[in-house]
């Protein structure tokens, strides 16, 4: 990560100063499922037991990191490790400006076809789909390579699949597409009642494996000596200097959240350094916002007093 901010993150990080002096706590969301809908979690939570006034602000990663160190937010409810390792490594172990939850969420992260994909075409490990013959059973638009779901813009698994699929070699013989996950999972949606072939990004917490029958492909396990993953913000030239030849590592989720609420909110910084989840809660919880389409406000709600003991034992 860069020492100096982005014009686009400095701007936000200033404009917001005026809202976290209105509100006592600041909780930034990403854009995805899960994140979305535990910070409305800790929303209700945090005001129910506290009785502090919290709003949710929009914001990419690094965004959000950034008003954490200056005080424009004060928690990310969701942060992916390894994915996001620079972002910890610069404002946890260096600057010391954010602090994590040790209690996480396991996540796993992979490529997936659907069943019926892999019965059709034979594949059955990821390195297939460099050989051209066997990426021409996912070609949608006639170019002669495949297409596959990477991710959403802005994802930083999505620049990592970007060097896995350069290492691997599949750069050179699929399109890699970066795309909203509900465009994407609405492509899913059409493969499986078209039966077409389709490949895609897929990972846990997440819905998607409860709505369809998803292989994932094989791959060598995690090696850290084939893995050297470096984001646009730490090296301009990042894809090129990069490697990512092996399985994801297993992925952990944390809450983050701002240092200086010790001082400023000692109460809530000691229930946002206790809050644990399994992962079959977050399952749950995506499941609730994605599949049966339940607002996220009026979702936490009822969460929180479904699980008052849970809730409880955060402040405890």
């Amino acid at each position: 990560m860069n020492k100096s901010m982005t014009l686009t993150t400095a701007a936000l990080v200033a404009s917001l100063g005026s809202t976290a002096i209105a509100q006592d706590l600041i909780i930034g969301v990403p854009n995805w499922a899960s994140v979305r809908g535990t910070a409305h979690i800790l929303k209700v939570a945090l005001e129910d037991n506290l009785g502090l006034e919290v709003s949710l602000q929009n914001g990419t990663n690094p965004i959000i990191f950034e008003a954490m160190d200056s005080g424009a937010m004060h928690v990310h409810p969701e942060v992916w490790l390894p994915n996001q390792q620079n972002l910890h490594d610069t404002f946890v172990s260096e600057k010391g400006t954010v602090a994590l939850n040790p209690n996480a969420v396991l996540s796993d992260q992979q490529i997936c076809v659907t069943k019926d994909t892999q019965e059709r075409t034979g594949i059955s490990a990821l390195s297939d789909l460099t050989d051209p013959d066997m990426a021409a059973n996912f070609d949608t638009d006639g170019d002669g390579r495949g297409e596959m779901w990477i991710g959403g813009a802005g994802w930083a698994s999505t620049n990592i699949e970007k060097i896995r699929a350069k290492s691997y070699g599949y750069a050179e013989t699929m399109n890699l597409m970066e795309m909203d996950e509900t465009l994407a999972l609405a492509q899913v949606d059409n493969a499986v009642a078209q039966q077409q072939n389709i490949v895609f990004y897929c990972y846990t917490p997440h819905h998607m494996f409860s709505l369809y029958d998803l292989v994932p492909l094989s791959e060598p396990a995690f090696d850290s000596a084939e893995w050297d993953v470096k984001q646009p913000t730490d090296d301009p030239n990042w894809l090129e200097n990069s490697k990512a030849g092996t399985a994801w590592d297993a992925a952990k989720l944390h809450v983050f959240y701002a240092s200086g609420l010790s001082e400023t909110q000692p109460e809530a910084a000691a229930m946002l350094g206790k809050v644990q989840l399994t992962t079959e809660q977050v399952n749950a919880i995506v499941f609730a916002l994605s599949v049966d389409g339940k607002d996220p406000a009026e979702f936490a709600r009822e969460w929180v007093d479904a699980n008052t003991d849970l809730v409880d034992s955060w402040f405890n």
